[in-house]
């Protein structure tokens, strides 16, 4: 991927950061959206393993689930106003999470707490769910 050619790069010079755009999505495999879930799960577990790899080269790894944002895509959507985020604050909250070198964020803090919820259901439970 192109990542890893960043990945390399930083690595041999000792700094940097990569950052790049998951999902709470990819975080379970939900009958509404597994296709999307299946790539960003995928992407996140990339993340995980380049975040390791990289880990003692000094090179900070960031995996964002931004959630829903405020934009012409979810304009009309009966969406809960706490779990929409402008891309102006998104941006601002990504921006300090790399900064504090966070190895993921979350940008709508309450999809932390739902996801821990959601991963916690036993799959036997889970499986008869429409979500």
């Amino acid at each position: 991927s192109v990542l890893n050619l960043f990945a390399n790069a930083f690595e041999q010079r000792r700094s940097g950061f990569v950052a790049a755009i998951s999902s709470a999505a990819g975080d379970r495999g939900r009958q509404s959206n597994y296709t999307y879930g299946a790539a960003k799960g995928g992407l996140t577990r990339y993340l995980e393993g380049l975040r390791n790899r990289l880990y003692h080269s000094n090179v900070q790894v960031t995996t964002i689930k931004p959630g829903f944002m405020d934009t012409k895509m979810t304009q009309g959507m009966d969406l809960p106003k706490p779990l929409v985020a402008s891309p102006e604050h998104a941006a601002e909250l990504i921006w300090k999470a790399i900064k504090a070198r966070k190895d993921t964020v979350y940008v709508i803090g309450i999809w932390r707490l739902i996801m821990l919820a959601v991963r916690h259901v036993p799959e036997v439970i889970f499986k008869r769910m429409k979500m």
